[in-house]
């Protein structure tokens, strides 16, 4: 069956419209979005989620130099409507009357621009969450924990409205084929459209759509085979200088209180519990959890300034900011699985698990976070045991 061009004057032949840059930038832009969303709050996954977060990131700058310098049909030249423009194609859209466009049609050049500019907000919004709440990247330490709470709401709110505008552009696309008798999802796979002789024609620009997925390639396995692992060397105090900054501001150190401490358990750092804790459990060493600690006063001088000077109240690290929230003022709690924000973030481990090797009891905390001897416990420093029995990841 012959097709004809809108203007009924010339055979419709099969057209190469999108280049292959602009269909990789479109499919992996949107998996990485979905890959992000499904990664969103899991601690086990956060290596993955910031991947996929720099990854969209070097994707926006890509599409701004494509969108001057790519083929007819990827530059904005090509698409560059008003809002004006937008809202008459959507009305002609409602009455079953507008007209076919062989690149982006008003309105989905539009949601384009609106995806591309949410998209950067939740790249950099989640930047900086990273350098505030995580102690991590390039911006670790540049800012409070109270301060990245802006940007972690931020990025909430922007990646909710990315999600909204793509179910809006999804909408549109199945609207659109059905109105047109076309498939453009798989227009946007093979690059092809029907369209009159003389039309712009696009070339597949091959070397470039090679070279974004070299570096793309690259990054990866950079990130996941060579940067995840010296920031892991770092957090067990393997390695000095990794490359990938991992752990935030080094937190006080005290021989006394590893010595004490440490001869008995984990030498908890005093960041996990609040100072008036620390006092309590100073107050009762005579009876701590069943033993007499035995500390002379020099000792126990030394321990509780140590132990008050660097407590939760000082939210020197993600735990503690996140415990000192989830107490109220009047709370003492004497052990960390005391705390609300411990027992919610360890909600989903049963006794069995809990008893099972390699964890054995909930003061191995050693055996989850490679960094609990330091004391800042990251995020992204957290490998639950391998194993049958192994718990899962809390939200």
């Amino acid at each position: 069956m012959t097709k004809r061009s809108p203007q009924g004057s010339n055979a419709m032949q099969r057209t190469l419209i999108w280049d292959v840059p602009t269909r990789l930038f479109h499919w992996t832009l949107a998996s990485s979005f979905v890959g992000a969303w499904l990664t969103t709050g899991s601690d086990r996954w956060l290596a993955v989620h910031v991947f996929l977060g720099y990854l969209m990131l070097g994707l926006i700058a890509f599409r701004v130099v494509w969108g001057l310098v790519g083929t007819h049909y990827a530059r904005f030249a090509s698409f560059w409507y008003g809002p004006r423009a937008a809202l008459s194609y959507l009305r002609g859209v409602l009455h079953g009357t507008a007209a076919r466009h062989i690149g982006h049609n008003p309105t989905g050049s539009l949601a384009i621009y609106i995806l591309l500019l949410l998209t950067l907000a939740v790249g950099l919004s989640g930047f900086f969450t990273l350098g505030g709440e995580e102690q991590q990247g390039a911006l670790s330490g540049a800012m409070s924990l109270v301060q990245s709470r802006t940007f972690k709401k931020l990025h909430e709110l922007t990646a909710n409205l990315m999600l909204l505008v793509i179910v809006g552009h999804l909408a549109g696309v199945v609207v659109e084929s059905f109105l047109h008798h076309e498939n453009l999802a798989r227009s946007m796979l093979t690059g092809t459209k029907l369209a009159a002789p003389g039309v712009p024609t696009a070339s597949p620009r091959w070397g470039v759509a090679i070279l974004m997925l070299t570096l793309t390639l690259g990054f990866g396995g950079w990130w996941f085979f060579y940067a995840i692992d010296a920031k892991l060397d770092q957090a067990r105090g393997e390695s000095e200088g990794a490359h990938v900054k991992f752990i935030g501001a080094k937190l006080a150190d005290n021989a006394v209180w590893r010595d004490e401490c440490g001869s008995c358990h984990l030498a908890f750092h005093p960041n996990l519990l609040p100072s008036r804790s620390w006092n309590a459990i100073m107050a009762g060493q005579a009876q701590h959890f069943g033993s007499d600690l035995g500390l002379e006063a020099t000792a126990k001088a030394t321990l509780l300034a140590f132990a008050t000077a660097n407590s939760a109240d000082s939210q020197q690290t993600e735990a503690s900011y996140k415990i000192m929230r989830s107490l109220k003022p009047a709370d003492s709690p004497l052990r960390i699985t005391e705390t609300p924000y411990w027992i919610k973030k360890h909600r989903n481990i049963t006794l069995v698990q809990w008893q099972s090797a390699p964890i054995k009891s909930k003061a191995n905390c050693a055996a989850c976070h490679l960094d609990a001897e330091q004391g800042t416990f990251l995020d992204a420093a957290m490998q639950i045991p391998a194993g049958p029995s192994a718990p899962k990841a809390s939200q």
